[in-house]
C-alpha cells in the first residue's frame, strides 16, 4: 500500500510496437484518421473496429513475401467472415477458405469467384458438398475416407467432378495451443500420412473425382518456423511420390497459421519473408501453384473490440475492472487463455501508473474475462478501453449468452467510418423466438 493507504503503481514495462493503424493523435487513440471516440457516440460500446488501411497492408506484406512464387492466397473466413472483410481482401486479389455452405455463400455475395475459393472442413454435408460443385469451387480439400466417397456420390448424381487435395495430417507439433493444435495424430483433421498413397489411389478410382493437389495445415498462431519446415519436407516427400504413382498434383496447398504478435512483451514471430525462405528451401521447385490459408495474419491486428467502463471493485484478493464488454462478446480469453493487449482510449490514462487488476464482464460466468492479473491504469466511470488483436475470432464467435444482442461491426477508411453490421435491438433478439400454439 502507497501512502493513504492507496494501493501502489506497479514499475513500467518496455514494450514492442504491433503493426497497426490504431495510434494516439491528438492525445485519443485512433482508427487510421477517426477518433475512436467519434465512432462511440455514434454507435455506442462496445463495438468491433476494423482498419482498412491494416487490413491491406497485412495482405499485401503476405502477398508481396510469396511473389516469387505462383500462389494464390486464400483468407480463412473462419477468422472474420464480415462482407466488407471479404470484399477488402477479394479486391486486393485474395480467394477465400471456406468450412461451411454458410461462409461460401458470404464469400460468393462479396463477389470473389467460385474458382477461387477452397472448400475445406471435416464435416461437409452433401448439401454442402452439391452447393459447392454448382458453384465452381476451385478444390475439395477432403478430410477422410468416407468423404471421398459421398463427394464421389454427389459429384456423379449432379453429372459433375470436382477437383480435390487431400489433408494429410503429418503428426507434427506446430508448439501451439492444444485447442488450435491441427497437425498431431491425434487431432480430427486429415489422413494419417502414412496412409496417404493409399487413400489417393482410392481417390483416383472413384467417379466424378479429380485428384488436383496435396493439403496440410499443422495449426494456428505458430511462432516458430521449424514445425513448417518439418511439413513441408514432408510435403515434398508425399508430392513426388504421388507424381512417381502417376497422380497429376497441379497444386499444393500449405495451410495457413503463422502467428501475429499479442503481448507487448513478446518476442514478435517470424516475418513472411523467412516463412517464404522455408518453402522455397523445402518445396519451391515441385513447379506446382501454391496455395494458402492465412486467417488471423490478415484480420488479427486489423481489428479492436472499444468497451465502456461501468465499475472499479476493489475485491478483498483482487481488483477488477468491470466493463460493458463480455464473454460472450470475445470468448477467446476464455476459450484459448488468450492475450490481449488493452488500451485507454485517452492518452494521458494510457501513460498513468499502472495496478493490478482483472478486465471482466456482466455475464453471470467467473471464467467472464478479457484479461487476468493485468497491469492497467486506474480508470473511472464512462472511461472507454481499446482491446486490441481482435480482428480474428472475435466477431465470427461471438453469441447472444445472457440475451446479450451481438455487438456492432465497424469498418474505417482514411477519415470515414461505416457500421457494417448494426448492432440488433432486444425485441429483434427476443422475437427470433417463436412460441408453440399450445401456448
Amino acid at each position: 500500500m502507497g501512502a493513504g493507504g492507496q494501493k501502489a503503481p506497479l514499475p513500467s514495462k518496455p514494450k514492442i510496437i504491433i503493426m497497426h493503424h490504431f495510434t494516439y493523435k491528438a492525445g485519443a487513440l485512433h482508427a487510421e484518421d477517426v477518433p475512436i471516440t467519434t465512432i462511440a457516440d455514434a454507435v455506442g460500446t462496445p463495438f468491433y473496429c476494423y482498419s482498412t488501411a491494416t487490413l491491406e497492408r497485412h495482405y499485401n506484406v503476405f502477398n508481396d513475401a510469396l511473389a516469387r512464387f505462383d500462389h494464390l492466397i486464400c483468407f480463412a473466413l473462419k477468422a472474420n467472415s464480415n462482407q466488407a472483410v471479404i470484399k477488402t481482401l477479394g479486391n486486393l486479389g485474395a480467394g477465400m477458405d471456406v468450412v461451411s455452405e454458410g461462409e461460401l455463400r458470404r464469400a460468393l455475395m462479396a463477389g470473389v469467384p467460385g474458382e477461387k475459393i477452397c472448400f475445406s472442413g471435416v464435416g461437409k454435408t452433401r448439401d454442402e458438398m452439391a452447393y459447392a460443385l454448382k458453384s465452381g469451387i476451385l478444390s475439395f480439400n477432403i478430410e477422410s475416407e468416407p468423404e471421398l466417397t459421398v463427394l464421389s456420390e454427389t459429384a456423379t448424381s449432379l453429372g459433375l467432378t470436382a477437383n480435390i487435395a487431400i489433408r494429410v495430417n503429418p503428426d507434427v507439433d506446430a508448439k501451439t495451443h492444444a485447442k488450435i493444435s491441427t497437425g498431431k495424430a491425434e487431432n480430427k483433421f486429415g489422413v494419417p500420412f502414412k496412409d496417404a498413397l493409399r487413400v489417393y489411389a482410392h481417390a483416383a478410382s472413384l467417379p466424378g473425382l479429380k485428384v488436383h493437389g496435396v493439403h496440410m495445415h499443422i495449426g494456428s498462431q505458430i511462432t516458430d518456423l521449424t514445425p513448417f519446415k518439418n511439413a513441408f519436407l514432408l510435403m515434398r516427400e508425399l508430392v513426388i511420390a504421388l507424381r512417381n504413382a502417376g497422380h497429376s498434383i497441379t497444386h499444393i496447398d500449405l495451410g495457413g497459421g503463422l502467428g501475429i504478435p499479442y503481448e507487448e512483451t513478446a518476442e514478435a514471430p517470424p516475418h513472411p519473408d523467412l516463412y517464404a525462405d522455408i518453402i522455397e528451401n523445402t518445396v519451391g521447385d515441385l513447379g506446382a501453384t501454391f496455395i494458402f490459408e492465412p486467417g488471423r495474419l490478415i484480420t488479427g491486428n486489423a481489428g479492436i473490440l472499444v468497451s465502456k467502463l461501468l465499475y472499479y471493485k476493489e475485491g478483498e484478493a483482487k481488483d477488477f475492472m468491470i466493463v460493458d464488454t463480455a464473454m460472450n462478446d470475445l470468448i477467446r480469453p476464455t476459450l484459448y487463455d488468450a492475450y490481449h493487449q488493452i488500451l485507454p482510449i485517452a492518452e494521458q490514462q494510457a501513460s498513468a501508473p499502472k495496478y493490478l487488476m482483472d478486465v471482466v464482464g456482466p455475464v453471470c460466468e467467473t471464467g467472464d474475462f478479457l484479461a487476468e492479473n493485468r497491469e492497467l491504469p486506474r480508470l473511472a466511470p464512462d472511461d472507454l478501453i481499446a482491446i486490441l488483436s481482435a480482428g480474428a475470432y472475435g466477431a465470427v464467435q461471438s453469441c447472444t449468452y445472457n440475451s446479450r444482442p451481438l455487438i456492432p461491426e465497424v469498418m474505417v477508411k482514411g477519415e470515414e467510418f461505416a457500421i457494417i453490421r448494426p448492432r440488433p435491438t432486444l425485441e429483434e433478439l427476443i422475437n427470433l423466438d417463436k412460441l408453440p400454439n399450445w401456448l
